[in-house]
């Protein structure tokens, strides 16, 4: 299964008015892990940036100035997107961007996303997961204890390193604590809690102590105890 989760900056928040995409981030998935083989980068846009928009990711025009234009790489972002279930939060936002420069690249002969891709909205996700609350990916980080202290502003391959993170533990399972035996992976931990800044999928497994007969013997003795000189002891109820 291949995965690609992916972000996007932006001159500003509307296509229709020209706005045009600066960064694309992406984080390849095979098979729920990531492979290092990521696709990053910034481009002109030939306009303006919003000063709205560079408050939130600090990337100016004087930077862009040297970078590639989107005509110049389209080809091999088709190419790396082709297949893959795309991971994009808020996906509505990148999506339309995204189709709006193929379409200013090759016009009515260029590929809509839709035809290359199928698409996984991890907003829309998150919101059926946990309605009535907050979904943003600072929100979402905080709740699935991912760090994202670096994030100081968006970055769309940081961002996207981070959604990945978020998207591997949403579709986990429980990831904050793990005290059962193995985990979905056979490894002894949950899958969930091998995303990146948390337990090393290759660590060794964790040793299971059981209480040996004298200690199980001992304790319940003391449950008895507690039977005796309480009348009820819920915890021998049902005990053998």
């Amino acid at each position: 299964m291949r995965q690609i989760v992916l972000d996007t900056e932006t001159t500003g928040l509307e296509p229709r008015e020209g706005h045009r995409i600066i960064e694309i981030g992406c984080v390849e998935l095979i098979d729920r892990r990531p492979t290092g083989r990521n696709f990053h980068e910034y481009l002109n846009p030939d306009r303006q940036i919003d000063a709205e928009a560079e408050a939130v990711h600090g990337i100016s025009n004087a930077f862009l100035a040297d970078k590639p234009r989107f005509a110049e790489l389209a080809a091999r972002l088709v190419a790396y997107l082709r297949g893959a279930e795309l991971i994009i939060h808020n996906a509505a936002f990148d999506v339309g961007f995204l189709d709006h420069e193929l379409n200013l690249w090759r016009g009515t002969e260029a590929p809509r996303i839709a035809d290359l891709c199928t698409v996984t909205d991890s907003l829309l996700m998150a919101r059926k997961l946990h309605p009535g609350q907050r979904n943003g990916l600072d929100a979402l980080c905080k709740r699935y204890t991912i760090d994202n202290s670096h994030r100081a502003l968006h970055g769309a391959l940081l961002d996207a390193e981070i959604l990945a993170d978020v998207y591997l533990a949403m579709t986990g399972g429980q990831v904050s604590l793990y005290l059962g035996g193995e985990g979905m992976d056979g490894s002894g931990v949950g899958e969930g809690a091998l995303h990146r800044g948390r337990l090393d999928p290759d660590r060794p497994r964790l040793r299971v102590v059981s209480a040996t007969p004298p200690e199980q013997e001992a304790h319940h003795a003391r449950l008895e105890a507690i039977q005796s000189a309480s009348g009820a002891c819920v915890w021998l109820a049902g005990a053998p």
